[in-house]
Parts: C-alpha cells; sequence; structure tokens
C-alpha cells in the first residue's frame, strides 16, 4: 500500500485542525443532545409538515420517559435495541432513548424480509425491539424465523407486548443528566448493516467519537445556520438519514421535518426550505427531466428563450470549471436569466435557502451536476461508506470541481494503493465489524488505512474523483478496462429510462438491460392512448424507436469499446430493496445476472 506523497491527501494540508484524535467538543452524543436542548429549548426540534411534533424541550422529556421505560425492560450500557420503523418523528425519540442508556439503537430496512431481520436482531443480539402497526406482522414474523427479541414495542397503537405509551408511563421522572458522564466517546453509539450486494450484511459498528468527529469535520466545511432545517426522508437503516437528517441536527439544533413517504420529498422541499439538502442522483436526475419536460410544453415564444438561457449558463459553468474568463456577453446573458427565470426555479423547488445541496451514494452524470449549477443550485458529490460515518469527501460550499467528490472532511485522511484503490483513514473510521474479526482484518490494516474498494485519482488540489469500484470493472474480452457506471449513467439520461445495467465483461462487446421508468412511460402512453401496461408499453415499437434514439445519443458520448452494442427493455419495474437494487438503489449486480442469464444470453447470440 506504498504511496508517494503526491497521492496523498490530509485535512491538515486544507484546514488548520483535522486528523486521527481531534479534540471533541462533547464526548458523547447524549452530551451534545443536552447541550442543544439547553440552548435551543422552546424552539422547534421535530416537526411534520404541517405541525410541530415536539420542541426540544418536549424532546428531552420525552426522551427521558423512553429512556426510563427502556430500564425497566433490562436495556442498559450496551445492549442493542433494534429499530423497525418508517420515516416518522417517534424514531427520533426513540433513538435518542436507547442511546441514552448507553445502549445502542440501530435501523433495519423496512423492505427486509424476516428471515434478513431475524439474521441482523440475532448477529447484534437485540432482545427489544421497536416497531410500528403497519410493520408488526413482518417483526412477528421474524420472531417465529428465529429472532431471539424478548420485547417489541409498538409507537402508533396496540399489537406487540407494550404501547410506546405505556413504556413512557414507567418511570416518567427518569433523569438523563447522570448519564452524560457514564458514556465514552469510544462505546458503541449504533450499528449499521450494509445492504449487501453479495452475501449476509456485515454489522459496521460506530462509535461516538466517529459520529462526532464527522459531524464536527462537516460543520467546518459547511457552516450550519442558526435554525437551520433539514428534512428526514431517507430510510434510518442509511447511514446517509442518521448522519444528515439526525445526528448533525442533533449536535447543532436544526429542526427535523420527517417525510413520511420518500417519494413525496418533493412536495416538502418548497415547504420546509431546507438549509442542507442531500439527495440520491436518481432524485436529481428525475428532478432536471421535469424542469426540462416543463420548459418543453411551453409555446415557443418563452420555449426557446429559456432553452437558450440554460445553454448559456451551462456554457458559463464549463469555462469556469475550466478556469478560463466568461466573456462580458454571455455573463451578461446568464445574469439576466437568472432574475428571470433561474431564481424562480429555486424558489418552486424549495432549494432558495440551501447552504449547501449534496449527492452521493452513487455516481452522477455530469450533465445532470452541469444543470444544475446553471440554475444556481450548486449542487456538490460528496464520497464516503457505512464504515466512515458516511463522508470521506466533500465538495465545499463556493469550491465545488464537477466530477470530483471534493477533498477530505477535517478528520479524515486519503491516500492511493498502487493500483488506484483509495485507502482512508482517520476519526471516522470504524474500529470494526461486528462478530466478524476476519473481515475487520481484511478491511482496516496494523496502520488504520481502511480499503474501500472503489478506484480513484487525486489532482493537484486534493480533491478525489471515484473512477469505479475495483470489483466491478467491466474487462472486455481484450483486456480493456471500463467503468459500467460511466455507461450506465448516460443510459439513465434517456427520458424513459429509469434503471440501467451494463454487461460486457469477458465478452467481444457491451450489452445493456433497461427498465422503463414508471412516470414517464406512462405519461408517454397517456398522450398516446396506448396502454398504459408496463409490460405492454415495453414491447411497443414507438416506445422502444424512442428508447433506440436515446442509446444512439448516449453512444455517442461513450469511446467505441464502451458503446452498447444491444440492449433489452425489460417488463417491469425495479424497486429499492427487491432482487435487483439495493434499499439505496445500487445494483445487485450478480442477482441481477443469475436472474436475467436469459435475457442476458439472447443479447450475445
Amino acid at each position: 500500500m506504498e504511496v508517494t506523497t503526491a497521492e496523498r491527501v490530509t485535512t491538515e494540508e486544507r484546514y488548520a485542525s483535522g486528523g486521527e484524535g481531534r479534540e471533541l467538543s462533547s464526548q458523547n452524543l447524549l452530551e451534545a443532545f443536552l447541550k442543544t436542548v439547553s440552548k435551543h429549548g422552546d424552539e422547534p426540534a421535530l416537526l411534520t409538515k404541517d405541525d410541530t411534533w415536539a420542541t426540544w424541550n418536549e424532546l428531552r422529556d420525552r426522551v427521558a420517559r423512553i429512556a426510563g421505560g427502556l430500564a425497566s425492560l433490562g436495556v442498559s450500557k450496551g445492549d442493542t435495541v433494534a429499530m423497525l420503523l418508517n420515516n416518522r418523528p417517534e424514531f427520533v425519540a426513540c433513538d435518542l432513548g436507547a442511546m441514552a442508556l448507553g445502549g445502542v439503537p440501530f435501523s433495519i430496512y423496512q423492505t427486509a424480509s424476516p428471515e434478513q431481520i431475524a439474521y441482523q436482531a440475532n448477529d447484534a443480539g437485540a432482545k427489544v425491539a421497536i416497531t410500528e402497526s403497519s410493520l408488526l406482522e413482518r417483526l412477528e414474523q421474524a420472531r417465529e424465523a428465529g429472532a431471539e427479541i424478548e420485547h417489541v414495542i409498538v409507537v402508533d397503537g396496540d399489537g406487540g407486548d407494550q404501547t410506546l405509551d405505556q413504556l413512557m408511563d414507567v418511570d416518567p421522572e427518569f433523569d438523563l443528566e447522570p448519564n452524560a458522564s457514564e458514556i465514552g466517546p469510544d462505546d458503541l453509539l449504533t450499528l449499521i448493516y450494509t445492504s449487501g450486494t453479495t452475501g449476509p450484511p456485515k454489522g459496521v459498528q460506530l462509535t461516538h467519537r466517529n459520529l462526532l468527529s464527522l459531524v464536527s469535520g462537516i460543520e467546518e466545511m459547511i457552516p450550519m445556520p442558526e435554525r437551520g432545517r433539514v428534512i428526514s426522508w431517507l430510510p434510518a437503516a442509511h447511514i446517509a438519514e442518521r448522519g444528515a437528517n439526525y445526528y448533525l441536527p442533533v449536535v447543532y439544533g436544526l429542526s427535523i421535518t420527517v417525510c413520511p413517504e420518500p417519494r413525496k420529498i418533493i412536495e416538502f422541499l418548497p415547504t420546509v426550505k431546507p438549509s442542507w439538502f442531500f439527495a440520491v442522483p436518481r432524485i436529481w436526475e428525475k428532478a432536471k427531466a421535469a424542469i426540462e419536460g416543463q420548459i418543453a410544453s411551453l409555446p415557443d415564444e418563452q420555449r426557446e428563450p429559456a432553452q437558450k438561457a440554460i445553454g448559456a449558463a451551462i456554457q458559463k459553468v464549463r469555462l469556469e470549471q475550466a478556469g478560463q474568463e466568461v466573456p462580458e456577453d454571455l455573463a451578461k446573458a446568464v445574469e439576466q436569466a437568472e432574475e428571470q427565470m433561474f431564481a424562480d426555479i429555486r424558489a418552486r423547488m424549495g432549494l432558495d435557502e440551501a447552504v449547501s445541496v449534496n449527492v452521493g451514494a452513487a455516481p452522477t452524470p455530469p450533465e445532470v451536476l452541469e444543470f444544475f449549477h446553471a440554475i444556481g443550485i450548486p449542487v456538490g458529490e460528496l464520497w464516503g461508506m457505512s464504515e466512515t460515518c458516511g463522508v470521506v469527501t466533500c465538495n465545499p460550499p463556493g469550491e465545488v470541481k464537477l466530477g470530483t467528490v471534493g477533498p477530505p472532511v477535517p478528520g479524515m485522511e486519503v491516500k492511493l494503493a498502487e493500483d488506484g484503490e483509495v485507502l482512508v483513514r482517520g476519526a471516522s473510521n470504524m474500529p470494526g465489524y461486528r462478530n466478524m474479526p476476519e473481515a475487520t482484518a481484511e478491511t482496516i490494516d496494523d496502520n488504520g488505512w481502511l480499503v474501500t474498494g472503489d478506484i480513484g485519482e487525486l489532482d493537484e488540489d486534493g480533491y478525489l474523483k471515484i473512477v469505479d469500484r475495483k470489483k466491478e470493472l467491466i474487462i472486455n474480452a481484450a483486456g480493456k478496462n471500463m467503468s459500467p457506471a460511466n455507461i450506465e449513467s448516460k443510459l439513465k439520461l434517456i427520458p424513459l429510462v429509469d434503471q440501467a445495467v451494463a454487461i460486457g465483461d469477458q465478452r467481444k462487446y457491451n450489452t445493456a438491460l433497461l427498465t422503463l421508468d414508471p412516470d414517464a412511460a406512462r405519461g408517454w402512453a397517456k398522450k398516446r392512448g396506448v396502454d398504459e401496461d408496463l409490460a405492454s408499453l415495453a414491447e411497443n415499437e414507438d416506445l422502444l424507436e424512442e428508447v433506440e434514439k436515446g442509446v444512439n445519443e448516449a453512444n455517442e458520448e461513450l469511446a467505441r469499446v464502451e458503446q452498447v452494442k444491444r440492449y433489452k427493455v425489460l417488463p417491469e419495474a425495479w424497486e429499492p430493496g427487491g432482487d435487483e437494487l439495493t434499499p439505496t438503489m445500487k445494483l445487485k449486480r450478480k442477482p441481477i445476472a443469475e436472474k436475467y442469464e436469459e435475457e442476458i444470453e439472447s443479447l450475445y447470440e
């Protein structure tokens, strides 16, 4: 793993502070929470779309009562508590309640099967589980499948062994303060079970130090405003949700508005106007398509100037990113478009008050990033893993480099191995996987460097570019290395396409499996008065002709060896947590190859 000095970037090179062992302002999350309560008291802490669910003072009271109830069930320092909940305010209160005892609350994906729930609960050693009525049956099935859970608490009604109200009435005078000095920075805070594209999920163990170091580094890079706002909308089992929309707001006193259905996030943005917003690439791809669709539907006298304005703004972004001078007439044209068009788009999206807007979890097409920068929403890519508390590098506001995932956040260090694999070290690195010492030893070396499995490049300013997953590179029959993610990002820009998987490892040419975007495809069908069923649309000649046109356009932007020669439009949609996608919408490449073996082989006949 030896590298040259030029291939190594430390946070000390960009920030005055940083590196493992940085001083923490709080020793644990409970202490940080109580400081936030003391500072913000009667300000809103948790909100629904229409109302304030709890102020910080009210939240503290709920947390104390939940902690008292859990203590009566035997939960104490180091004990795990399983959480199977949708996005709802009770999640924050219950998670904090378990943490306040020195416990280790962890979340399970709502899409998990009873067998998966049983595996994670037993691996974690959870005797207590907190759920809601809509998910109770699956949790009970998990108990039947072998989950050794002794107490089930239901937050929204009857069922299980106890309701949340009953739990809170056990010890309503429980005092949180003494526990704040009992929890050490290196005690476990939570477990993140990797969604796992192959094999059983690994339990990533994260400590209070890991988390507090990360949020401190993020805040140093992206200063959080007083009375800032975030939206809780991603699964709590994903580190991005826990970090961005739970832990960081608790530490810095940002209000959390809960969006119970992820599909409705676009509706929540204009209402909340978040100070910081993070989303996966697919959200930004769909938002771009929606804006472009609205512009395309305008009368000619409005559409043409709007499209010309966006084209000019994209040209300006490209010049600025290349470090070139922007001609005066181009700058004036974009300034005029800002006043007449772009400011209104941002306001309607609800992103006109955002300090920082970020994207991560998968590669984002450059065209998407350029588009949002052009209309004044400087989306910055960030990168990390569950094993690093979710973030290692991040594009700082005002210093975004398109095509990179930014420099290391304070507290983290990055270097490249001889084969280009990205290695990271710092205060946010996990201590190891739960019950998997061999996997831990394979992932973290004796010097603390964690192997990421990603291939990357570092530029002269210390910004990291992720090329691809080490194990997912396509190596064709001629020995040419290619990035499937790069190919797929081009294909997913086709308006009618939702998911794309590139195939070509050890093959003579590349092929692809495509799924239709249900909303776009049905909208296309409705306009033409044809059957809106996806299976029928996957065989509709006119629709396939439009997809073909899109594939040809995508191929024009790819090197000859990367181009897709043949493809198959599948007659169904892929859902997060299903056979083909993880809950965070990453491709399960091996299961896809097995499930669609016949379709793939037909593309090579």
